[in-house]
């Protein structure tokens, strides 16, 4: 019932009416015109559904409410493998929110696990971009600095910080993002000189 009640407060009640048609099974008398047209459909709302998800989730992330924002991301990875498939770099993303949503809530073994598909992905996909391999860093950056692993913590963030800057620019908002959170775990070392010069630059 808990868990009914979580996911009717992230996700379900927006995406409620949504599910009925893609739930639907085609009528078997169709001729390959319509069946066509009726894959097509389901396609388009399965990935209108993997979007709100996504956008909900990320939502209650930015707002600390990193609990609610599971449920949602749940529903966007189990949309986006239907539609992409179980290895699909389409999921990262929302192996990445899960992972973030997972720290914040203060559940690291789970948040543990996401990273590590999402890493598997990745190194399985030689083309991936920057930009998505920035994020995977970042999200390995912020559970090793959860954990207290310090160390691989600014090991991550550094390569984060490198991949930001060649995809966005060395001035950009992504970047400084990077910059913020080794500042924080500088912090966290009690190494205030280095954090301070840090947060200066973000």
């Amino acid at each position: 019932v808990d868990h009914q009640k979580a996911d009717w407060a992230s996700i379900h009640q927006k995406i409620c009416q949504l599910l009925i048609p893609i739930r639907t099974p085609l009528p078997f008398l169709l001729s390959e015109t319509e069946s066509k047209h009726g894959r097509e459909q389901l396609v388009k709302r399965q990935k209108y559904i993997i979007d709100l998800a996504y956008s909900t989730a990320r939502e209650f992330v930015l707002d600390g409410k990193h609990n609610e924002a599971i449920p949602a991301a749940l529903h966007a990875l189990r949309f986006g493998t239907e539609v992409y498939g179980s290895n699909s770099v389409q999921l990262v993303p929302a192996y990445l929110l899960l992972a973030e949503a997972s720290t914040g809530g203060g559940h690291l073994p789970q948040a543990s696990k996401y990273l590590s598909q999402a890493q598997w992905i990745v190194l399985s996909a030689p083309g991936c971009s920057a930009a998505l391999r920035h994020q995977l860093h970042r999200g390995l950056g912020l559970l090793c600095a959860a954990e207290g692993n310090f160390e691989q913590a600014l090991y991550h963030l550094a390569n984060d910080i490198y991949l930001a800057s060649s995809a966005f620019g060395l001035k950009s908002l992504e970047t400084s993002g990077g910059y913020f959170h080794m500042a924080n775990v500088f912090f966290g070392q009690n190494k205030t000189d280095v954090a301070n010069s840090l947060y200066a630059e973000v």
